[in-house]
């Protein structure tokens, strides 16, 4: 069999790879300087934020045959990634953790533990008679590999599940409505759960004329990309006691320091962590070494969501 080469980020993937077959070679590359040698087979990209232009322009000068992230969102990929580059997202491996959170921040802002942790903090009893999970209407965005995993994990909460998506059908015996059904849908909403990916396609798709359906004490989560939410609507929204929000996204991103979504009540943030979990870095290792197996088998990688 040919010779492959393989290059991780850091040294706790390369663990999580184990004993791997005597012609695979494992290099270390973070991607933070240029590469040791001209040609690379698999290139694991690091868990990319912002630095995704000036780690892939390292790409340059370099043959691959596959990058293989390790994020699911790619859509600052498709601008950044040099040409003749192949790239794979890291589906299967963060749906989820990132559905767990979804439904974590839904609780929590219903429940309304953020105002239990701050009388905590003070030493301060402080029950409330808080609205439930149970028995709401909750509208979820996106039926791909995280809407579907929100939704396993939303079924023993007993809510009334409507699901919508870019295209209308029926999956898995689940109605999926179309996109275009977005408004007449938002009015029955009193939970809005947003799975939605980044991209052009659905930029402020949730903007002000949306949240205005909404009806008031709707709450909006959001666990798939800040761009889907118009910020200044949503801040607006919130500042008057419309809407409520639990974001694990936001546009701009990070949230710049004094912005009035982190001090306006009935907001709740986390920092992107939705597969940010115990789960990711064996997932992530089955995936590479599911790529390695495949290459090596002289079959097509998983996950090419950018032709090289």
């Amino acid at each position: 069999m040919p010779h492959l080469v393989v290059s991780v980020p850091d040294e706790q993937l390369a663990a999580g790879l184990g004993a791997l077959p005597d012609d695979v070679e494992l290099i270390r590359w973070s991607m933070d300087a240029p590469a040791d040698r001209d040609a690379i087979d698999i290139v694991v990209a690091p868990y990319l934020g912002s630095s995704a232009a000036e780690r892939f322009a390292r790409l340059n000068g370099v043959r691959t045959r596959l990058v293989q992230g390790q994020s699911i969102g790619y859509e600052h990929v498709v601008s950044t990634l040099p040409a003749g580059h192949a790239f794979a997202n890291a589906a299967g491996v963060h749906e989820t953790s990132t559905g767990e959170l979804a439904v974590a921040l839904t609780l929590a802002a219903q429940r309304r533990l953020p105002d239990f942790v701050r009388a905590q903090d003070e030493g301060r009893w402080a029950p409330v008679f808080a609205a439930s999970l149970a028995d709401r209407r909750v509208l979820l965005l996106g039926y791909g590999g995280v809407g579907k995993a929100t939704a396993a994990r939303l079924a023993p909460f007993e809510v009334e599940l409507t699901v919508l998506a870019h295209r209308a059908r029926v999956e898995d015996g689940v109605h999926v409505h179309g996109a275009d059904e977005l408004h007449a849908l938002l009015p029955d909403a009193e939970i809005v759960i947003s799975t939605l990916p980044g991209g052009d396609a659905t930029r402020n798709v949730i903007d002000d004329a949306a949240l205005s359906l909404l009806p008031d004490g709707a709450l909006v989560t959001n666990v798939g990309r800040g761009t889907t939410i118009d910020t200044d609507a949503l801040t607006d929204h919130v500042r008057r006691g419309r809407i409520r929000a639990a974001l694990d996204v936001t546009d701009p991103e990070p949230l710049p320091a004094g912005h009035p979504l982190w001090s306006l009540p009935g907001v709740l943030i986390a920092p992107h962590v939705g597969g940010a979990s115990t789960a990711m870095l064996p997932r992530v290792a089955k995936l590479v070494r599911t790529q390695i197996d495949r290459m090596r088998a002289g079959e097509a990688p998983l996950n090419v969501v950018i032709p090289g």
